[in-house]
């Protein structure tokens, strides 16, 4: 398997090279040269494998660089009974007879970015010993990948880990997440703006192939393939365990959806990839709060991403994103999977603003099975009470955003499955104006709160950026 850009100007490279890079040299982001393709057969051979003997399976289509013992290695370290509270790695839980909970927030920091941290944390130590290298990880978080990144990096050698993070923007809870970390390679930096000033800061540095290159730099938002790959697998996990108690006749036709709450539609991409390699999704649908770019965009076919001016701070913060990097791998997709057609495509909207793929939308949308929807702060509280009322289960409101939206596209005879993205306990204001009371912490996080915090505050400002990176990165 290899690699290539959605803007044509990457010579094909190894899963090893992607994982390291980020970014394509060309600004674009790396794509697999072809799917792979599985039959039904193939995908129900896969039934019997636990959670991590399924993720070798998946991965191993993808990372074929990667020996199967070391492959093997990585993912049972990753996904292990001491990083993730369930035996299932992913239960899934019924909400009602029409929605059912896909928990991926069992891990470490409570949040679904557990699932792909923890596997490119082995993946990258693993990929820098082998080329004696080290990374220098700029990233970018709204709330939930900073903390997932830091607790998977923490401590891992060769590797340093600047996260940027915009200033006021997160919860109590997911700030001392990740300012609470004293290791010495971790940096947290507060950036004055929102998560799209963050996310443009580290576009800008990874374009920049001089700096890039003499500092090592890598990245782990969800513009890493490494993470869109070991997405993929709950997606499998998912369809298996929700067709276990049907008949082998019934499992030959079952067909499910997928909601997903979406901000810079990484997650919902490892899905279309999945549909793609031929797991039996009937429809993806994304699920937006206020920052409704992506649900405009899959409504008109026109994308407008928007300024910071008008990027809102919502009750669901991790969503608060009104420029999706992974988009750029979909449009790859509408557009015939051709680099120069893409490349002109982000041209005319760097030009304008916008970018019209109405009539592309039209004539390939249903081939893709998306759908989209809009979920408001009223909405969260209404679902997040809803659920707890008719189901003692309390949910966080990106997941609420998710079941709202899954209840106006759920269709009878189609279980659908709504991707869980965190646990209540770091929000626990909504929860409490929900349901009156917040979601007790687990007893390992009880005294987070009252932690010393560790972070730098700083200007939206790629210079300053540039400057306390080089004094901290580490060297070969």
């Amino acid at each position: 398997m290899k690699y290539v850009s959605t803007r044509g100007g990457m010579q094909p490279a190894s899963y090893s090279e992607v994982l390291l890079e980020g970014l394509a040299p060309d600004g674009g982001l790396a794509v697999p040269e072809t799917m792979p393709a599985l039959s039904g057969p193939q995908i129900e051979a896969w039934r019997g494998l636990s959670y991590p003997e399924l993720a070798v399976e998946v991965l191993s289509l993808f990372a074929t660089d990667f020996p199967r013992s070391e492959l093997e290695h990585m993912c049972h370290a990753a996904y292990s009974s001491e990083n993730f509270v369930s035996a299932d790695i992913v239960p899934l839980t019924p909400l009602d007879d029409a929605i059912t909970l896909v928990g991926l927030s069992e891990g470490p920091t409570l949040a679904f970015k557990d699932m792909a941290m923890q596997y490119l944390g082995q993946s990258l130590e693993y990929a820098l010993r082998q080329r004696g290298d080290v990374l220098n990880i700029v990233g970018a978080t709204s709330g939930d990948t900073g903390s997932a990144a830091e607790y998977a990096l923490r401590g891992k050698t060769g590797i340093a880990v600047f996260m940027l993070s915009p200033q006021g923007r997160m919860s109590d809870f997911q700030r001392a997440q990740m300012y609470s970390l004293t290791d010495d390679n971790i940096h947290n930096i507060a950036v004055d703006g929102v998560f799209d000033d963050c996310q443009n800061l580290l576009k800008e540095l990874s374009a920049d192939l001089d700096f890039k290159r003499a500092n090592h730099l890598g990245t782990v938002n969800s513009i890493n393939l490494g993470r869109i790959s070991a997405q993929i697998v709950y997606y499998f996990w998912a369809w298996l365990r929700s067709s276990d108690d049907l008949s082998e006749t019934e499992r030959a036709a079952h067909r499910v959806s997928f909601t997903v709450p979406s901000g810079n539609f990484g997650n919902i991409l490892s899905g279309h990839y999945a549909r793609t390699m031929g797991l039996p999704i009937d429809r993806l649908v994304l699920a937006a709060n206020e920052n409704n770019v992506l649900d405009d965009f899959f409504r008109t076919g026109i994308y407008r991403p928007r300024g910071a001016a008008d990027t809102y701070a919502t009750s669901s913060p991790s969503m608060d994103i009104s420029k999706a990097s992974n988009l750029e791998r979909f449009i790859f997709d509408l557009l015939g999977r051709d680099g120069d057609r893409l490349a002109e495509a982000w041209r005319v909207l760097d030009e304008t603003g916008e970018l019209n793929l109405s009539g592309e939308l039209l004539r390939f949308g249903a081939e893709f099975g998306l759908a989209s929807g809009t979920s408001t702060h009223a909405d969260r509280v209404a679902t997040i009470a809803a659920v707890h009322e008719q189901s003692g289960i309390t949910i966080d409101p990106h997941t609420a955003d998710g079941v709202k939206v899954a209840r106006e596209h759920a269709e009878p005879g189609v279980p659908m499955l709504v991707l869980e993205t965190a646990k209540p306990e770091k929000f626990p204001e909504i929860v409490i104006e929900a349901i009156g009371a917040a979601a007790p912490l687990p007893e390992h996080l009880a005294g987070l709160l009252d932690l010393p915090q560790h972070v730098t505050e700083m200007a939206n400002d790629a210079g300053e950026l540039r400057s306390f990176i080089e004094a901290r990165a580490v060297t070969a």
